[in-house]
């Protein structure tokens, strides 16, 4: 008993010491390495297909298109009978209703259909299956200092990220496995006016399996929760 002991208090100790020697950018780089190892996210361009699970809801399957080269982005997404369409071409915008693009401004406003929400969706996809790359990105602020956490019974490598105020100003944190610097997990908080985080605020995103696309590791399922009392939202499955 007295050994395991040590063995935990040893491993933990040496994983603090650890975190206290990395950076947030060396950290950020090891975590980049293990899933972009060969430096595609700059020009990917990929077709892959997500399963949207969610409480007393049918699921949402989509089609995703991200061509980062030629500045396109596609979403296809069917829920029971319904099937919208966005195709966004550097500045041309496109929208279909179940195969038809002639659609009035009030069916528009009817299916919160709209070309700055085509945006909205190109930038949440981009980012979240783009990371961690890009937390490259201008305007995001990496905190120097890693911090060692236990999330769910398992110790990570913790990273924390702000944002420039005309990019966003939820604190994000990202879990990486101290083993192999894989992302797991990743959280945000929303804030006040004054910058300060709403602790009851936000959600966090269990990442498990992996899908590799375009040579790039990419988790395959995300399971959302409130921080406030770990309530379920959903699950997205990524499939090829």
């Amino acid at each position: 008993m007295k050994l395991n002991i040590l063995i935990c208090v040893s491993l933990f100790l040496g994983l603090t010491s650890f975190s206290q020697q990395i950076s947030g950018s060396e950290l950020l780089d090891q975590a980049i390495k293990y899933h972009d190892p060969n430096n595609n996210w700059k020009t990917f361009n990929g077709t892959f297909n997500v399963i949207m699970e969610t409480p007393n809801n049918s699921n949402r399957d989509s089609k995703i298109v991200i061509n980062l080269p030629e500045e396109h982005f596609y979403l296809k997404s069917k829920r029971d009978t319904i099937i919208t369409e966005y195709s966004l071409k550097k500045d041309e915008c496109t929208i279909s209703l179940n195969g038809n693009t002639n659609i009035s401004d009030e069916v528009l406003k009817a299916n919160n259909l709209s070309c700055k929400r085509a945006n909205l969706y190109k930038n949440y996809y981009t980012y979240l299956y783009g990371l961690p790359m890009k937390l490259k990105d201008a305007g995001t602020i990496i905190d120097e200092k890693v911090e060692q956490k236990a999330f769910k019974g398992k110790d990570y490598l913790v990273l924390k990220v702000n944002y420039d105020s005309n990019v966003g100003k939820d604190v994000w944190y990202f879990y990486f496995n101290p083993e192999n610097y894989a992302m797991e997990v990743y959280q945000f908080y929303k804030t006040d006016n004054e910058g300060t985080v709403k602790k009851d605020s936000g959600e966090y995103i269990l990442l498990t399996d992996e899908e590799v696309i375009n040579d790039i590791k990419i988790p395959k399922n995300r399971a959302w929760y409130y921080n406030k009392g770990d309530g379920y939202l959903g699950t997205d499955i990524l499939k090829k």
